[in-house]
């Protein structure tokens, strides 16, 4: 065992114990690589993707242009294997003590079971269909989330966050539908939106003054 540790690269010995454990932290799902940048060959490879392993080209370019203050990591960026697959992928400039490029070491991972995951996620939550608005025509309360939420959603401003000008707008939409035909509304409405009651009184004088409406 001591002459086979003995016989491998001093660059395997220092960095592999790194690249293992990011490869069993990953899983299956990342191919963790160590080149050699001076032959550009594959120093060692843990969880391969492809049929390349130690010694084969690596094709990485040339290195030698890269000043020792370069930045050392790149990525992430997207790679692409023969099969389809995409991968995000990190490469970081190892350099020795002089400075100079000593290994690179590359981590490819596999976005399918992200990609699986976040398909099977939108198609369960998304709806497929409109609503049945006969069964919410009665539900004022169900009009009031939905026109509200719709406007949070719309903007990308919270209720909290809402101006003065944002309050009038949503009073508008809730009024055209309607909501406050219902004697008990307001207050629902005022709760929905942050404010007081006598804030909703107010915003709907103004909102339905002759002034207003001009």
């Amino acid at each position: 065992m001591d002459e086979v540790e003995e016989g491998r690269d001093p660059r395997i010995r220092m960095w592999g114990p790194v690249c293992h454990a990011v490869a069993l932290l990953l899983g299956p799902y990342a191919e963790v690589v160590l080149h050699d940048p001076r032959t550009d060959r594959v120093l060692e490879i843990w969880n391969p993707m492809t049929a390349r392993g130690p010694g084969d080209p690596s094709l990485l370019g040339e290195l030698d242009d890269l000043e020792p203050s370069a930045r050392d990591v790149f990525g992430p960026y997207e790679k692409l294997l023969v099969d389809g697959r995409r991968l995000t992928s990190v490469s970081s400039v190892l350099r020795d003590e002089q400075g100079r490029p000593s290994a690179v070491l590359c981590i490819n991972l596999d976005r399918t079971p992200l990609e699986q995951a976040a398909a099977v996620l939108s198609a369960f939550g998304a709806p497929t269909v409109q609503r049945p608005e006969p069964l919410f025509e009665q539900d004022w309360s169900e009009r009031i989330q939905h026109i509200i939420g719709s406007y949070v959603r719309e903007t990308g401003r919270p209720v909290e966050r809402m101006t003065r000008q944002d309050r009038l707008t949503v009073l508008g939409r809730l009024d055209e539908a309607r909501v406050f035909a219902v004697r008990r509304a307001a207050p629902v409405v005022a709760g929905a939106l942050r404010v007081s009651r006598s804030t909703v009184y107010g915003l709907l004088a103004e909102l339905r003054s002759p002034s207003a409406k001009d």
